[in-house]
């Protein structure tokens, strides 16, 4: 994969040679309001879904859970994340979110983020059926995901938004509205508890400045200067963005596991 060029690289690997740390498309701030409302504590089992380069990860485990296992299909990020954040309470394991091989109700809090989003249906209904394998009833999950407004869209403009942002992404991007993610997992046994909702503004200066700080926001810019190849695919990912900007948002939701 490290080998491809840079034009035909997922959007998400792109933004990782471009320095990005937040790749969430509601920024650091929905992912804070995610995560108080998961309300993780010292008895907390957690298990998290696609930690990437492990951001979220960390302000997981400065709640001080009682043990964080991240389940990570790109071995490389799996490997970087183990040798920073892996110990005794801290699993980080090669995995499919679809299929982990924990065993039934090890958790109480699952999470994932930006990652059912890149799942046809039925990979997104694998997914969630597996966070509520995971849990116990009245366990929790969240999520943080592209959203498409408003609810009523209709299918052809919803064809055409997915469209655009796969070919600009080059991954299958398949974003619901906030209606649909909640159909979703009540399909699966959740009940939704909370929900919120912010814009989609993951490339524009003022949010990666207020994502990566100061210092990493000047890297980023420098290495857009520097490399050429980057710049094109991030103006290209940014007119996709801009030219559905009305039709776009980023969701949260935190359900419970009510099944029995």
């Amino acid at each position: 994969m490290t080998g491809r060029p840079i034009a035909d690289r997922p959007v998400h690997e792109v933004l990782a040679a471009l320095g990005k740390r937040v790749l969430r498309p509601g920024g650091r701030e929905l992912t804070r309001r995610l995560l108080e409302a998961l309300a993780v504590s010292s008895a907390d089992d957690v298990v998290e879904f696609a930690p990437g380069a492990g951001a979220t990860a960390r302000r997981a485990l400065a709640s001080g859970p009682n043990s964080y296992t991240g389940i990570e299909l790109d071995r490389e990020a799996a490997r970087a994340l183990r040798d920073e954040l892996g110990g005794p309470d801290c699993e980080i394991v090669v995995g499919n979110a679809a299929d982990t091989d924990l065993e039934d109700g090890t958790a109480d809090v699952v999470y994932g983020e930006a990652m059912l989003t890149m799942q046809p249906r039925e990979g997104k209904a694998a997914v969630v059926r597996e966070a509520s394998r995971l849990l116990e009833p009245g366990g929790v999950y969240g999520v943080h995901e592209l959203g498409l407004v408003p609810d009523g869209l209709d299918a052809e403009t919803k064809a055409t938004v997915r469209d655009d942002l796969s070919r600009a992404a080059k991954v299958h991007a398949r974003p619901l509205t906030e209606s649909e993610w909640v159909s979703l997992l009540e399909a699966e046994g959740f009940t939704v508890r909370w929900r919120a909702t912010a814009p989609m503004r993951l490339l524009e200066p003022r949010r990666v400045l207020r994502n990566e700080g100061v210092v990493r926001a000047l890297r980023i810019a420098g290495t857009l200067l520097a490399r050429p190849d980057l710049r094109d695919r991030v103006r290209s990912m940014r007119r996709a963005v801009g030219k559905h900007e009305r039709r776009l948002n980023a969701v949260a939701l935190v359900a419970e596991r009510t099944e029995t």
